[in-house]
């Protein structure tokens, strides 16, 4: 039973503040694309095994996916077991929402395999107390999210999107993003009207990250990725999440596809691209 979990992008993302329980408040809007982990699924007499082949991932409680599986199985109060296989292909702490995806695409699996029969408000329940993202990767190909981001609005009719993604050889840790966040710079406005997006113009107009200052100040070759993505002919650019993925936005797939081709010889084997299209 083959299931794939696909990575995200963050289209624009605001912090509006931080909150007692120590998540920040959101508001982003978030765009599934292309690139995508697989997952299988065996069922077992008992326990929840994870392989993940070829990488340095832990296969116990601190990897998203037992905890998701071991979760719904909780919650239905199953008592059979599963056994998981990960080929990851979404790179790793980049931004991607590859460990929330992978989550989320197990509850969706798991639901369905064992016959759980749960409604998908239920499932994103359960995925909010896994992972801040996962919600999201339950709801829909695009979403507006805001709260942590659990609260989730469908943005219809976006226009498709060819992208090419940079993930350059740089770890960023999400909480040392956020805990470097200076809110003093995003607190002027709580509140954010929905967008009217009807081409790729708008997409292009309202392309933000409140996180991108931390991270820039870090890892200052992240805005030279961005120069070089739309000195290729992206029509923006930018990190997502809280990075250090970067990616750039193309009139068309065959342009896209062009300048990954001239991309590809300007860096070094160690940076990671990916052309995608958004789902």
């Amino acid at each position: 039973m083959h299931w794939i979990a696909p990575a995200k992008i963050n289209i624009f993302l605001r912090v509006l503040n931080k909150r007692a329980d120590g998540y920040h408040n959101i508001f982003s809007l978030m765009q599934k694309v292309a690139l995508c982990d697989e997952l299988i699924f065996s069922p077992r007499p008992k326990g929840v095994v994870l392989h993940c082949s070829g990488m340095n991932l832990p296969a116990n409680n601190e990897n998203l996916v037992v905890r998701a599986a071991k979760a719904i199985f909780d919650y239905c109060k199953y008592s059979g077991g599963m056994e998981i296989t990960l080929h990851k292909k979404i790179p790793v702490t980049a931004g991607l929402g590859g460990g929330s995806s992978d989550a989320a695409t197990t509850l969706m699996a798991l639901n369905k395999i064992c016959s759980f029969k749960l409604k998908k408000n239920e499932l994103i329940k359960i995925g909010a107390k896994i992972g801040a993202d996962v919600p999201f990767f339950i709801f829909g190909n695009e979403a507006l999210a805001s709260g942590i981001g659990d609260k989730l609005k469908h943005l219809r009719n976006l226009p498709k999107l060819d992208i090419i993604l940079v993930k350059p050889p740089l770890e960023l840790s999400t909480k040392m993003v956020y805990e470097n966040l200076n809110l003093r710079l995003t607190r002027g406005k709580n509140n954010y009207s929905i967008p009217r997006i009807l081409d790729l113009s708008d997409i292009v107009h309202v392309l933000h990250n409140d996180l991108e200052s931390v991270s820039l100040q870090i890892y200052p070759e992240l805005a030279d990725l961005k120069k070089m993505l739309l000195r290729h002919g992206a029509l923006g650019a930018l990190m997502s999440g809280s990075g250090p993925t970067v990616f750039g936005i193309f009139r068309n797939g065959k342009e896209a596809k062009q300048a990954l081709e001239v991309i590809e010889k300007e860096l070094s084997d160690q940076y990671l691209l990916f052309l995608a299209k958004s789902l």
